[in-house]
């Protein structure tokens, strides 16, 4: 993914900062706990796409 894409891109729940995945190809919020996914390098900011962090995910 573009690295001045992912600067411009927020959570569309609430605004906040996402960071990158590389690992599992998805954009995390830490704030809401989810994960979206990244689909054909296009970024599914969707709250019914996304999935909730494991417990491991928001300690790391």
């Amino acid at each position: 993914m573009d690295q001045r894409l992912l600067g411009i891109l927020a959570c569309p729940i609430c605004y906040g900062k996402l960071s990158l995945n590389k690992q599992t190809n998805e954009l995390i919020c830490k704030i809401d706990s989810l994960a979206f996914p990244i689909r054909d390098d296009i970024p599914v900011l969707l709250k019914n796409e996304a999935r909730k962090l494991t417990s491991e995910e928001k300690s790391s």
